[in-house]
């Protein structure tokens, strides 16, 4: 391991922001994040797969009554964003090293209020479909920790795994879409923020002309 990771890792445990192993509060906030880590009663949103947290971020500062969270297990990542998160001195954002797959052992049922997925790992393989984040599994994680009524948005460039998650969206019982797009920019009035925050995988892909796919959905 580099000594700019170590370095990080250390800093990461300094961190009032970062939740992560060995930590007290690790696998000890489900049901208790509005309590104990943001101390008040706003929405909480988390990232999946936040990577550096630059979308967690933007959206904190967009909006400061709700409350976000990145989830990522690399802990150099989330370093990143709990740095840039320090830097415009917001204290409505934080940060969860973990797996995805572990989500139940860190939030209640019926605690978050949005979920967003930006620009996963698309797992082109046929035996990496159920580690898709917009697989049925995943999706009945997200189910069981969403309150009702609550929102799943999907950004990605990958047309594949666009259209994998719409039709398992669709062929999912209760589940309803409540907008889509093969090309965000295109339908600005999907998603009002679109172009304030984005990430470097989407700047990257757009200077490229490929075109940023949007899913939003409910699961009853």
């Amino acid at each position: 391991m580099s000594r700019i990771k170590l370095k990080r890792f250390a800093d990461n445990a300094g961190r009032h922001d970062i939740v992560e192993p060995g930590k007290d509060n690790y696998q000890q906030l489900g049901g208790r994040w509005h309590e104990q880590f943001f101390q008040n009663q706003n929405p909480i949103t988390l990232e999946v797969g936040c990577g550096k947290g630059e979308y967690t971020v933007g959206l904190a500062e967009r909006y400061p009554e709700r409350n976000f969270l990145g989830l990522d297990i690399k802990g150099d990542r989330i370093w990143r964003g709990s740095r840039r998160a320090e830097a415009l001195g917001l204290s409505n954002v934080g940060f969860v090293r973990t797996r995805a797959h572990d989500l139940l052992t860190h939030f209640a049922a019926g605690e978050l209020h949005e979920i967003w997925i930006t620009f996963p790992d698309p797992r082109p393989r046929d035996r990496d479909i159920k580690r898709r984040l917009t697989s049925p599994r995943f999706l009945s994680l997200y189910q069981q920790l969403l309150r009702p009524g609550g929102l799943v948005h999907l950004k990605t460039d990958n047309e594949s795994l666009f259209d994998y998650s719409l039709e398992t969206v669709q062929q999912r019982p209760g589940a309803t879409i409540l907008a889509y797009t093969k090309d965000l920019y295109a339908t600005p009035e999907l998603l009002p923020h679109a172009e304030d925050i984005v990430t470097n995988f989407e700047s990257k892909y757009r200077a490229q002309g490929v075109p940023i796919k949007y899913l939003q959905f409910q699961l009853s």
